[in-house]
């Protein structure tokens, strides 16, 4: 891996291109992160707005293979038993190419989120016993463009969740501060570029949301 200037690297991304183009990348090389990168692109999470300037956000990066492995013993079978439905929906020869081959990208990363370099937990202050997702999703949402950036892949992910609180507590979490998602992150095997989307006029309406649910 060449050497990196972490000062400089992403700085120069135009801010609508990278949101144009950055998709979930599942499949990632083992090969390590440095740390001061993935300390830039959790500084880009702290940037978020949040109520009354709470920044309720905590982030922790998993490395150790050993620490990694434990997550991806109880991720995989959640994963697996979340998937099985569509998997069966999937056998119809009918089925959207383009949503199989999503879910073969999500399933390498269920099989293979050992691999991963770093899994970085979001986590966060309650408040009124309530996750503060007003404030999380965009810290997550700064995050993952940051990755986008720098050249890192990743994705959004809480799969965890189906055992939340047993991760939570191996984290070092109080029960106060629960995590909302999970980031694999590390350098990816395929690259960015603007996903399918349909076109914004399907979706944007004036005064009045006509049509929708028809």
């Amino acid at each position: 891996m060449p050497r990196i200037d972490i000062d400089t690297i992403g700085e120069d991304v135009p801010l609508l291109e990278g949101i144009r183009t950055t998709r979930s990348l599942r499949r990632l090389k083992p090969d390590p992160v440095p740390p001061e990168l993935i300390r830039k692109v959790c500084e880009a999470g702290t940037f978020a707005p949040s109520g009354g300037n709470r920044q309720p956000w905590f982030f922790i990066a998993v490395t150790e293979p050993e620490r990694r492995a434990w997550v991806a013993e109880r991720y995989r079978p959640a994963f697996h038993k979340y998937i099985a439905p569509a998997q069966e929906v999937a056998k119809d020869p009918n089925y959207p190419e383009a949503k199989r081959k999503n879910m073969k990208a999500a399933i390498y990363l269920a099989d293979h989120l050992h691999e991963a370099p770093v899994l970085l937990f979001v986590a966060g202050w309650t408040r009124q016993g309530r996750p503060q997702l007003q404030a999380l999703m965009p810290a997550i949402q700064n995050v993952l463009l940051a990755c986008r950036a720098v050249g890192l892949g990743a994705c959004l992910t809480q799969i965890h969740l189906a055992h939340g609180r047993e991760i939570d507590e191996w984290l070092g979490l109080p029960e106060n501060c629960p995590t909302c998602a999970m980031i694999p992150i590390g350098w990816p095997i395929g690259r960015y570029a603007r996903p399918v989307r349909r076109s914004i006029d399907a979706c944007l309406f004036w005064e009045k949301a006509d049509g929708v649910g028809e």
